[in-house]
């Protein structure tokens, strides 16, 4: 692991941060552009709001297109990649009976989304269970393609899932959609970044992800991908100056010169575009870090420090390391009461800032590793977790020998 680069970042000193894939982290230089951007804007607000943003948002969406396999008019700037995901859920025209296939691995917002959006259409949801542990590419497919019928209109999967961490090999199951006429929606909050990406090669639909987390620029700063045939679905969920009247027709261009996909869902009043303006910054801080070196060394730190864990407590992961996320491992634990409480005394006593939750009967600590990070933090943690789950006294090595 590289020593020196918890320097680049802000975070206290005082906390062992294990929570990056919350959140995120952004470094002192992106976060310093980001405020540069802030100050520009407050400097000139009309200038830079009411002429020239349009121009200034295309910068980062043609930086961001290239890191991510499409082009700029692809993908747009949004705040976050539940905006995303609810801009397409609520755009897709379903009615009473159609169902939407999902798995029982995704993001609680989400699944309100959909909930809200089956509320109001009709529509059902289908949820399957996974096999696990994830062991198997063709076992989690077949479960998938079982569970497609010709009422199925919506395939909507995470490709990094956040209670388990686990990367789900989604591009089998995407293309078999396609071929049934299945529109795919990908959740990708915690993807770029953390795993290379090929939009246009993968033949998704619609795919959101945040630049927040991993790829480490400030908040408020997620892309909404959307294949070119299928932009005209797209709604905006508010209705601003991007918006045009003739959106829908052929060849329409937008009310500031772009396509109205891109327009409707940038130009919607007033707002700091600053964290979105920052993402070529955080894209050369990765590459003047090698950061392909760092991830290695943190998925290596991530996968010991689970095996470490697993030694302790003798109780099996949730899948092999080929499915796992690289930086992030869900780590079970034996039972430990209520979870957030498990976490504020973490906190309390060792100062880890870790979440801990329950997911089905799963009791789990989800550790994420960055470049900041070190492998004495994980002996922290290994020592915190040994001592509050009380993992070296007879009775609990008993109940788990």
């Amino acid at each position: 692991m590289s020593s020196n680069l918890a320097r680049h970042f802000l975070l206290r000193d005082d906390v062992v941060f294990l929570n990056h894939g919350s959140f995120g982290a952004c470094p002192r230089p992106v976060f310093e552009t980001y405020q540069a951007w802030q100050l520009e804007l407050e400097r000139q607000p009309v200038a830079f709001l009411g002429r020239d943003l349009s121009e200034r948002t295309k910068v980062p969406r043609v930086a961001l297109s290239a890191f991510l396999g499409t082009t700029s008019e692809n993908i747009v700037g949004l705040v976050n990649a539940t905006e995303g995901l609810n801009i397409v859920a609520q755009s897709l025209d379903l009615k009473e009976g159609d169902e939407i296939l999902t798995t029982d691995h995704e993001y609680s917002a989400l699944e309100k989304t959909w909930t809200y959006v089956a509320r109001r259409t009709g529509a059902k949801i289908v949820t399957v269970k996974v096999p696990m542990p994830f062991v198997s590419e063709a076992a989690f497919t077949d479960t998938l393609l079982a569970s497609m019928t010709d009422r199925t209109k919506v395939l909507f999967l995470s490709h990094i899932t956040s209670p388990t961490a686990l990367v789900f090999p989604i591009e089998r199951p995407i293309a078999e959609a396609r071929k049934r006429g299945i529109w795919t929606v990908i959740d990708g909050a915690h993807t770029p970044g953390h795993i290379p990406l090929n939009l246009d090669a993968m033949g998704v639909d619609f795919y959101s992800g945040n630049c927040h987390k991993w790829l480490m620029t400030p908040k408020g700063s997620a892309f909404l991908y959307v294949r070119p045939e299928l932009q005209g679905m797209i709604n905006p969920l508010v209705i601003s100056h991007g918006w045009t009247a003739d959106s829908k027709l052929p060849d329409a261009k937008g009310a500031f010169g772009n396509s109205p996909f891109i327009d409707e869902l940038e130009m919607q009043g007033t707002r700091d575009p600053a964290a979105w303006l920052s993402v070529p910054a955080a894209i050369d801080f990765r590459k003047e870090h090698d950061w392909t070196r760092v991830a290695a060394d943190c998925r290596d730190l991530a996968q010991e420090t689970a095996r470490r864990l697993q030694a302790l407590t003798g109780l099996e992961p949730l899948s092999t390391p080929e499915f796992c996320a690289p930086q992030m491992v869900a780590m079970p634990v034996p039972e430990i009461g209520e979870p957030a409480e498990f976490a504020k005394e973490l906190m309390a006593r060792y100062a880890i800032e870790i979440p801990v939750f329950k997911w089905q009967d799963h009791h789990i600590v989800r550790v994420s590793v960055q470049g900041y990070n070190s492998k004495a933090q994980m002996d922290i943690l290994i020592e915190a977790l040994t001592d509050m789950l009380e993992l070296g006294k007879p009775e609990r090595a008993r109940q788990h020998g």
